[in-house]
């Protein structure tokens, strides 16, 4: 990436003095020839398909995960306040646990938890993929 110019894998006309002299020494564009524009384009369907393959992928494990329920174990007083709090990282570890998935705790959005009941909560597997669950606390 070039600021103020353009971004990696971007073909754009240019100066003959300034890439000559300041972008082609530096290493930070090489010229448009055929050979280069091939190998690009190849890079970037191979990103494609990398990219088809990863969204395909999560919305596999979205419909896996869709409507599931987990059960969360707390320790609560007598009118279903929880001593302490469950917290996207006790979910993220439950799903870990019951379905051997290496989900992490920041694509959980969830509020605190902090009372006994039913919660629904989302998971982003990608950002277009996403996925609702239920968290149960129990006392």
């Amino acid at each position: 990436d070039v600021k103020k110019l353009g971004k990696k894998g971007d073909i754009l006309e240019i100066s003959d003095g300034y890439a000559r002299n300041f972008l082609f020494p530096r290493k930070l564009a090489e010229q448009a020839n055929n050979n280069n524009v091939h190998i690009l384009n190849m890079k970037k369907e191979n990103e494609r398909k990398q990219k088809l393959a990863e969204i395909e992928a999560a919305q596999k494990l979205a419909a896996e995960l869709k409507g599931k329920e987990i059960k969360i174990l707390g320790k609560a007083g007598d009118n279903g306040r929880l001593f302490g709090a469950i917290t996207s990282k006790d979910v993220a570890e439950k799903i870990n646990e019951i379905y051997k998935l290496k989900i992490d705790k920041k694509k959980i959005v969830m509020d605190t938890i902090k009372l006994t009941g039913e919660y629904d909560i989302e998971i982003k597997l990608y950002p277009e993929v996403s996925t609702k669950m239920k968290v149960v606390v129990v006392s």
